[in-house]
């Protein structure tokens, strides 16, 4: 298992041209939000935004509209219920993600069956959260597209079939090279396994241990994917940034809010650049 350490955010983290404009950084999509769990698309948003991604748009429900732009009025909104309209502008993304507080009642199953007929092959599909739960208990076939998973150890114990005390690099990379895409397995140190390689993560902290943690490095692995060439390399240095800067942020607190995180990653990403 290779270690994810800082040299990967050199190695990806650009200093942007001087003839560059926010198309040049990519499109983003952001899925999810019922009326019950609005802060989680909004958290996820807030990682997509201030990791540099040219364009976000968060397709939510209605009731968090006023609460989106009162935290980000750099995210644009549409209505998850305007199925026509959200057809148009998944067509339009380099990146879509979904699933941040998105539920699992019939409702969300119907807008996850919708993504998933829309998306194209040239398309990333970030499927995070209640959505990996779907896919899992609904038996949802996946779209062909460049997939990213990003559950925690119970999400990927429903979706791989594989028990949390079994869940061993072996086991986990079968698991992947069956179900395809890339598998961001959340935890203390997590592991990322690509088709050709499995990667430890070398930085987190317990501060990091809060609601929305999760919904936060989706938007930011989205953002970096969105802007950055190399898909493996984004997905690491994203990981890798999330947490080493709340390893930073712990140094004084005792929890790390994920918005916190967030707000700290355009300066992280300057002192990284290359």
């Amino acid at each position: 298992m290779k270690k994810i350490d800082k040299s990967i955010l050199t190695k990806t983290i650009r200093i942007r041209p001087k003839n560059s404009f926010k198309g040049t950084y990519g499109k983003i999509a952001l899925i999810g939000g019922n009326e019950n769990f609005g802060g989680a698309i909004i958290m996820s948003s807030l990682g997509a935004v201030y990791s540099g991604a040219g364009l976000t748009t968060t397709i939510t429900d209605p009731t968090n509209q006023s609460s989106l732009h009162a935290w980000l009025p750099e995210a644009m909104f549409a209505d998850y219920n305007d199925t026509d309209q959200m057809v148009q502008l998944i067509k339009s993304m380099k990146v879509i993600t979904i699933g941040s507080g998105l539920g699992t009642d019939d409702h969300s199953c119907e807008i996850m069956e919708t993504v998933f007929d829309t998306v194209t092959p040239d398309q990333t599909l970030l499927i995070d959260g209640s959505a990996i739960t779907m896919v899992a208990e609904r038996g949802l076939k996946l779209p062909d597209a460049k997939l990213i998973f990003t559950p925690h150890q119970m999400e990927w114990q429903r979706l791989s079939g594989i028990k949390m005390a079994d869940q061993t690099e072996e086991r986990n990379k079968a698991a992947r090279d069956k179900i395809g895409g890339i598998v961001v397995l959340k935890s203390d140190r997590t592991e990322v396994y690509t088709p050709n390689e499995v990667y430890q993560n070398t930085t987190g902290t317990p501060a990091q241990a809060t609601g929305g943690m999760g919904d936060t490095l989706a938007g930011i692995i989205g953002g970096f994917v969105a802007q950055f060439d190399n898909e493996v390399d984004a997905v690491l240095a994203a990981v890798y940034s999330h947490s080493a800067i709340a390893d930073e942020l712990a140094n004084t607190q005792y929890v790390v809010l994920p918005h916190q995180i967030s707000k700290r990653l355009p300066k992280f990403m300057h002192e990284h650049e290359a």
